[in-house]
This record gives structure tokens, sequence and C-alpha cells, in this order.
């Protein structure tokens, strides 16, 4: 065997161990699983942040219990900044350089896509925990593609039941122009129809995602004068529009729908801004009081010293339930791992879930409430948990939804 110049002086000098460390490194890594996670963590810090704390709290729980067959799991994390090139970039060089077991991540929908399509093409796992758009599990899913969070159908769904009992007619629709806002939009619009044919939609603004122009959007959605609005806009655009919104008189005496407005992460940020009395999906961390989320928010906040967002539970439970996949498949290797994920039953922050294996979706559920103010920050109340197999069609029409099968 050759040994190079530097290494043999420092074997010689007493470094012998520099010698045997390519081989250790090697034994290392093959005794380790690896997940290669990528998400938007500069361009969406607001969720992303506390959804990699959720993470490395549920890796840190899993790692103390030994691990997953008899190993320790490892993740590599990667910003895709919100781009899908930079995404599908990261997801090569996970597999190809850094030899991950499998891809998991995602926030924005079409970066969600993207990293599907590449898995689909690469035949690799990719568990996907928070892109919304249904086409990732239905018109462009495949074998390789699962996906934790409800979707935008689910959510829709779960608005409805709520919104269709309202005395409006007459609704306007803001969301932010991309695969999310035009996935929630068609199926809010779809449901409503089915469950109220006298309602008509008479303004629609689809304003660019980080850029949206408030005061002109405010004043559009007025001119048509809706008695009520459904809202899809998140993070700084929904801060802009709720603040345009109030100064211009958009919300007085009309009802709000609005998707994701009830997760702390948005709340937050609007502070005493925050609208009262919208119907919103959202999470009330401070009043769940199952076992699993006071077990799960105690360990948080023991770790963090700060309370959990919906982030937060959206990462634990995308740990924890590749941990179960591994353990159920009993191996790391790709078609076993996703016969393992069909049909796979995990524990979650919210209570049980499951990975259906007719179209990959998790029943992971949202909660529905109304907001309000309380010492001067925005809260969820009057809320109620919806489970998510509840608001899924049936298979029959899934299966019209999913051509691939």
């Amino acid at each position: 065997m050759t040994i190079d110049r530097r290494r043999f002086l420092a074997a010689a000098s007493g470094g012998a161990a520099l010698v045997a460390a390519p081989s250790l490194l090697r034994a290392q890594a093959a005794a380790t699983i690896r997940i290669g996670e990528i998400n938007s963590y500069t361009a969406q810090p607001a969720f992303l942040k506390p959804y990699r704390q959720g993470w490395e709290l549920a890796l840190e729980q899993v790692n103390a219990a030994g691990g997953v067959l008899g190993r320790k799991v490892e993740t590599l994390f990667r910003d895709d900044a919100g781009k899908p090139e930079d995404a599908v970039r990261h997801a090569g060089d996970l597999l190809n350089a850094e030899k991950v077991d499998l891809i998991a991540g995602g926030y924005l929908s079409n970066v969600g896509l993207a990293i599907a399509d590449f898995a689909a093409q690469n035949k690799r796992l990719y568990a996907a925990s928070e892109p919304l758009s249904d086409a990732l599990v239905w018109s462009k899913g495949n074998r390789y593609t699962f996906r934790l969070r409800p979707s935008t159908y689910m959510q829709a769904a779960m608005l409805v039941e709520e919104a269709a009992k309202l005395k409006a007619r007459k609704w306007a629709l803001v969301a932010p122009n991309y695969e999310y806002g035009q996935s929630a939009v068609k199926w809010f619009k779809t449901l409503l129809k089915q469950a109220r044919p006298d309602v008509e939609f008479v303004a629609e603004q689809y304003p660019a995602l980080g850029r949206i122009d408030a005061g002109a959007t405010v004043q559009a959605l007025e001119a048509a004068k809706p008695e009520a609005i459904f809202n899809v806009t998140f993070s700084a655009d929904l801060t802009n529009l709720v603040r345009q919104g109030n100064t211009r008189g958009l919300f007085e005496g009309r009802d709000v729908v609005s998707m994701l407005t009830g997760e702390p992460e948005y709340l937050d940020a609007l502070g005493g801004e925050a609208p009262e009395g919208w119907i919103v999906t959202g999470y009330p961390h401070a009043d769940l009081a199952t076992p699993e989320h006071v077990k799960f928010r105690d360990a948080y906040m023991a770790k963090y010293k700060d309370y959990p967002r919906l982030g937060s539970v959206v990462g634990f439970d995308t740990m924890n339930s590749i941990a179960a996949a591994l353990a159920r498949a009993g191996s790391t290797d790709t078609e076993k791992l996703v016969d393992a994920m069909e049909g796979l039953k995990f524990p979650s922050a919210f209570g049980a879930a499951e990975y259906r294996a007719i179209d990959h979706q998790s029943t992971l559920g949202a909660f529905v409430g109304r907001t309000a103010l309380k010492d001067g920050k925005g809260v969820m109340v009057g809320w109620r948990y919806c489970d998510g197999a509840r608001y899924l069609p049936s298979d029959d029409v899934v299966k019209t939804l999913r051509p691939a099968g």
C-alpha cells in the first residue's frame, strides 16, 4: 500500500491515527443512517427555524433511545432559498456525494414538486414535510413521494364546513400567485359551490409571493363589494394585507375565512394588529392539552426555552415518521422503505396518523377556529381538531385524481 509523504511523516511523529482515519470515517458513515433535508431556511425563517428545532428535538430523542435498526441517525441540512433549481441541485449532491439514504423537507409547493420529480426520476424516497399542493400526491404523485401536512384540499374542506354556514353569498379571494395559492383557491371554490350552490365569486386577486402591493390589492377587493373574503396569503404578505385592510376598512362588516392564519408564526408577526373573528386553520399551542401534545410541548420548551410553532410540530412529526418507516422496513433500501411508508401508522404531536397507501397523503389533521386578541397578541379561540382522514375524497375519486396510481 502506498502512503503519501504527509501521512508518513505524521505517523512517524506519533500521528499514526491519521493513516487509519479514512477507513475509520467510512466505517462510521456506514453505521449511520443519513437523511438529506432540503428547505427554504433563508426565504421563510418564521416557519423554518421552529421546523428545524422540532426536527432536531425528534432526532435527539430517536438517537437517545438507541437510534433506528441499531444505528444512529444524522441529518444533513441544505437551504434551497425558495428556488426549485437549488433544491434539485442539493438533492443530487446529497444522494451522489453525501450518500444519504433518503431526501426530506420542502416548504414551498413549487419547490416540493421539483424535488418530487427528482425523487421519481432517481427512484429515491422523498418524505415531503410541508408543501401543500395537491399535485404532489395526486396529479403529479409518484411511488417515491409522501406528504405529511394536510393539503390545500384538506384545509379548504375544513374551512368550507364553516364558510358554508355563513350568510355571505358574494365572495372575493386573494392568494399568492403560485402553485399553493392557485390550488387552495381552486378547491375552496369547488367545495364551497358544492355546499352552497347560491354563492358567487366576484373578485380574485393573485399578488406575487413576497411582493404583494397590499394597498392596490385591498382597493381591488373593496371595489368588488364582497360579503366575505377567502384569504390564502401568509408570512409578510399576510401582515401587509392585514395592515392595509385594517387601515382602509376592508374587513369591517365582512366575514373572512383564511388558510394558515391561525398558526403562531403568522399571528406573532401581526402582534396587536391581528384580526379578530376570522375563521382560520392554525395551531392553538398554549391550550392543546392532549397527552401527546403536552409531552411534545414540554420537551420542546425545556430544550429551546420557547413555545412551539406549527413549524416545530411539522419538523418533529416528519422526523418521527421517517424513523417509524425505517423501523418498519428493517432496512434503508429505498423500495423496502417505500413499501413500509404505504399504510404506515406513526405517532405525532397531535395523535396517531397514517400515510395512506392509495395516494401517500398523511392523515395528520389541522385545527379550525377563530382569531382573537389576548394580551396584545393574536390567538385561536373556539377551535376544534379536524382529523385529516375525514377531509379526503373517497378512494374512487382519488383514483381519478392520481392517474399514475
